[in-house]
């Protein structure tokens, strides 16, 4: 009989990830933008959000347990609703223009999608 290497994706090969990179990159040049030069709490809290996304996914890959991973998703989730809803501020706050704002907040939407997919399939697999 032969020995069979089973071989999982890499966490940085999920599409999800390379969009949650993306979106960390918009937010970071988004932040960095006059408006929002004293607004140390707000630039600091989407940062952090943002980075959560793509560090649960990759987090949550790393323990070869698809329940383990499924929770780790649900976090990535949470993360991504929290950058929406600082866009939505941020926004409403006048700190960026709606159509900078736009871009990320559908890629938000997106990600959101993409990772209740990703749950979903997983939850197959239990």
């Amino acid at each position: 009989m032969k020995n069979w290497k089973i071989i999982t994706k890499s966490f940085e090969d999920f599409e999800v990830y390379k969009k949650g990179i993306l979106l960390a990159t918009l937010i970071f040049e988004l932040v960095n933008n006059k408006p929002f030069e004293k607004e140390f709490g707000f630039k600091d809290q989407i940062k952090r959000a943002v980075i959560s996304i793509t560090n649960n996914i990759a987090e949550g890959s790393e323990y070869n347990n698809n329940k383990q991973f499924i929770r780790y998703l649900k976090i990535a989730k949470g993360s991504c609703a929290e950058v929406r809803s600082m866009l939505i501020l941020a926004k409403e706050l006048k700190l960026t223009s709606p159509s900078k704002m736009e871009r990320c907040y559908c890629l938000s939407i997106e990600i959101s999608q993409n990772l209740s997919n990703f749950i979903k399939y997983l939850k197959t697999k239990l």
